[in-house]
């Protein structure tokens, strides 16, 4: 992942306030002006903040006099680029404090071919969701393929780095118009933003999220199969059945599996840990797999915490068998804390558990 000074950069600001200063030479920008000098040590999030505050306070009152400077600026190739994050921002604050839904929302629009405009279409989702709502399903029709991913991945429950919207969490079906109208979308940059879409309802509405894909799927693009693989990830390493079995995952019968066998008994933070397992068909029919498996951490109290880690699929004929291995790292991240202790690795398939073994994770020498 980058990091905030490789985004939203002290050179991207100033080049922010240069694109502003071209297209208005009378505004003095100083609070725009001081922003880069203001910038480190701070967080992404914190850095787009403080240009959203700063333009807000050099630009003139109102929506219409800012929303003539930016598309004055949209005339430069140069304003692009992580410097669109903070005026999106600015532009999303504005027009809903002026209440000026659509025309905001078509000026974000036009913005987001040069940085999405994702992260500040929640403010006016969560001023006015089906205000909003209306406008956005017009960009499902549109010619840019960066517009229709924004009707999308603007309106996700769970978008990543974005605040919340309640209405999302609340209703979880408001944007079912939206996804239907763009699953079969020609452009995969789109399509995946509808999966992602899809696999944030499956973790608010799990048997709205099985409806959908099961609908999807009964009447199917090229496409459609690996959309609904993608979108229902969360739901197949939860074991959900109805996930599952809508993917042709069914119980596995007749399955036999060995092992999984680890390379070594202890491993310590930083390195990775060598396992392989054999599966074997037993049965009389045709076996499809969902193959996953699953580390028990230890935490600071001692308990043991699951975390599904998705493996492979494979088909098994009858009487057929395949051998399978992987390495998990467990090199240090910001998202998990390791402690020393007695870890657990187990086998999911197909939503069955197979199989456990333990090793030690030493933290020796790490921080």
């Amino acid at each position: 992942m980058p990091t905030a000074e490789e985004m939203l950069s002290t050179a991207s600001v100033v080049a922010l306030g240069a694109c502003l200063s071209a297209v208005a030479p009378e505004l003095e920008l100083t609070e725009t002006r001081a922003a880069p000098s203001q910038l480190a040590g701070l967080a992404f999030s914190e850095r787009g903040r403080l240009v959203r505050d700063a333009l807000l306070a050099d630009l003139p009152p109102g929506y219409g006099p800012i929303e003539k400077i930016f598309r004055a600026a949209l005339d430069d190739p140069a304003f692009t680029g992580w410097m669109i994050w903070p005026v999106t921002e600015a532009v999303a604050v504005r027009a809903v404090e002026s209440d000026e839904f659509e025309a905001g929302l078509d000026l974000l629009a036009e913005l987001t071919s040069r940085l999405t405009g994702e992260f500040a279409l929640r403010t006016f989702l969560t001023a006015d969701l089906d205000r909003t709502l209306a406008v956005v399903a017009g960009w499902t029709g549109s010619a840019d393929e960066h517009v229709r991913r924004l009707a999308s991945e603007g309106t996700r429950a769970r978008l990543p780095w974005a605040k919340r919207v309640p209405g999302l969490i609340e209703r979880p079906a408001v944007t079912r118009s939206i996804l239907e109208a763009l699953r079969r979308d020609d452009s995969e940059y789109v399509r995946r933003s509808v999966a992602n879409h899809l696999n944030d309802l499956s973790r608010l509405d799990p048997a709205l999220a099985v409806a959908i894909a099961g609908e999807w799927l009964a009447s199917p693009a090229p496409t459609t199969e690996r959309l609904v693989r993608h979108a229902l990830r969360t739901l197949i390493k939860a074991a959900d059945p109805g996930a599952l079995a809508l993917l042709g995952f069914e119980p596995p019968a007749g399955l036999v599996v060995d092992g999984p066998l680890l390379a070594v008994p202890a491993v310590a933070v930083g390195e990775s840990l060598a396992f392989e397992f054999s599966a074997h068909n037993r049965g009389a029919d045709e076996l499809r797999l969902a193959i996953d498996y699953v580390v028990h951490h230890v935490k600071a109290n001692g308990t043991l915490a699951p975390k599904v880690f998705k493996l492979t699929t494979r088909t098994l004929a009858p009487g057929e068998s395949a051998t399978i291995g992987k390495q998990h790292s467990f090199k240090p991240i910001s998202t998990r804390r390791y402690y020393p202790g007695e870890h657990v690795l187990e086998l999911q398939i197909n939503g069955r558990t197979f199989g456990r073994s333990t090793f030690i994770l030493s933290t020796e020498g790490t921080s």
